[in-house]
């Protein structure tokens, strides 16, 4: 039962977009993106990264995003609603496999993101001299991982509690323009170092002859898909904080672009400053492929940073603490939507309902430090690779095929006077599932 307290919600179209854009935005976009770009042939892999994303990945997020505005309440109730009497079970199980997925989700998001936080945290103590708290804190261990993860899961509780307009959309407004800031600043400073260009020219200029091959293809269509956070549901809930029917198209691709645009600009940064390491003297690329990502991010741009001075190390500073925010921007929605869930479908106040569901990520975060070799990598690709695709192609079914009564882009009165919401419910009814299908099987058994 829905509780009848008044929702809270989002009080302006720019506090729902950075939030939204916000969640979009993290690890994926500002290291994954550039990093799948330098792998697998630069310009080439940008062209093809754009066209999918405005193919499957917008298509994706509308599917989901329209599903919560519709229903205006958690995406348990609201997959529950669209699936009527006849499949409601399946739309409740559908909702709480997505609350399942975010916990997920933020167990090894909160390890990473802490990582992120101490090594900026390094870069200060370097600075200070405190040389044996750099080395700590730059040096992966289990104490470390312990220490840190709880920061970041009180950050986001702690935001996360003071409501949807109070502290998600205010926050929001705060760390979206500060992400952007911090991600020109570094450009602009690494453009300048010897080696950069290269990386420039091999980002901008596409090598036409690789647009064709099926790895490129897969990575740009699996990276444009994931780097939207679809498919755990998150999106649905932010979708039910704001008036129903409020112009979702335009929301939905403002939120794209933003997303996409930090993501091209991400590889502006990475990209030249893997050549400006390379230039001097370390190895980055190994038979034409980078060397692992995890030894790029922590060992080889640290150690260009160090290579800078002072200056370098105030620059190694921002770039975590960019990372770090990304981060925590992503973490607040995944949050939010368990915390939804139980405040609205369990009666419980927001403050009781966030410690809870921080509690319990804090259990699952400290049970993959624990069996780190064994699970976190196991999670993170059960996640990225079979949870999310299969939830947005359900997503794509409920919209085009199960959920008949209040849906606008199944019902043919309001298709009638609106043609271009025929030809959406066709392209959600018809067209992407099967390019989802594409993605899902080529990610999850070719990779």
């Amino acid at each position: 039962m829905a509780s009848t307290t008044t929702r809270d919600s989002f009080h302006s179209r720019l506090g729902f977009i950075l939030a939204a854009a916000g969640a979009a935005i993290g690890l994926g976009n500002i290291w994954g993106f550039p990093t799948q770009a330098a792998n697998n042939g630069g310009g080439a892999f940008l062209v093809v990264y754009l066209i999918v994303t405005f193919l499957l990945a917008l298509p994706a997020l509308y599917a989901e995003i329209y599903i919560g505005n519709q229903a205006q309440t958690n995406p348990v109730s609201a997959l529950t609603k669209a699936c009527g009497e006849r499949f409601k079970k399946i739309g409740h199980g559908a909702g709480i496999i997505g609350i399942i997925g975010a916990i997920m989700m933020l167990s090894f998001y909160t390890i990473v993101a802490g990582w992120m936080l101490a090594h900026a945290l390094a870069s200060i103590a370097q600075l200070l001299g405190l040389a044996d708290i750099a080395q700590w804190l730059s040096t992966s261990s289990t104490l470390r991982n312990i220490v840190f993860t709880p920061i970041f899961i009180v950050l986001s509780a702690a935001i996360v509690h003071q409501g949807v307009h109070g502290g998600i959309e205010r926050w929001s407004a705060r760390l979206m323009p500060l992400l952007l800031v911090m991600l020109l600043g570094l450009i602009v400073y690494i453009l300048q170092q010897d080696g950069a260009q290269a990386g420039l020219t091999l980002y901008l200029q596409p090598d036409f002859s690789q647009i064709t091959e099926p790895t490129l293809i897969v990575s740009a269509m699996g990276q444009a898909f994931f780097s939207l956070a679809i498919g755990v549901g998150a999106m649905m809930a932010y979708g039910s904080y704001i008036p129903k029917d409020k112009n979702l198209g335009g929301l939905v691709i403002s939120i794209t672009l933003l997303d996409t645009f930090i993501a091209f600009i991400a590889g502006l940064l990475i990209i030249p400053a893997l050549f400006v390491a390379q230039h001097g003297g370390q190895e980055v690329f190994a038979d034409g492929k980078l060397i692992d990502k995890a030894q790029l991010i922590f060992n080889i741009l640290p150690t260009l940073f160090s290579s800078m001075g002072t200056g370098g190390l105030l620059v190694s500073f921002a770039f975590f603490a960019l990372l770090a925010i990304a981060a925590l921007t992503s973490t607040i929605s995944s949050t939010e939507l368990p915390v939804a869930y139980l405040v609205e479908d369990k009666q419980m106040n927001r403050k009781r309902a966030t410690w809870i569901i921080s509690t319990i990520v804090f259990v699952a975060s400290m049970l993959l430090i624990a069996f780190f070799d064994q699970l976190f990598g196991l999670v993170i690709q059960i996640l990225t690779t079979i949870l999310q695709p299969l939830m947005s192609l359900f997503y794509f079914i409920v919209v085009g095929w199960i959920w008949q009564r209040g849906n606008k882009l199944t019902n043919l009165a309001t298709l009638k006077a609106q043609p271009k919401l025929k030809l959406l419910g066709f392209y959600l009814r018809f067209i992407c599932p099967v390019l989802l299908l594409i993605v899902f099987v080529h990610v999850a058994f070719q990779q």
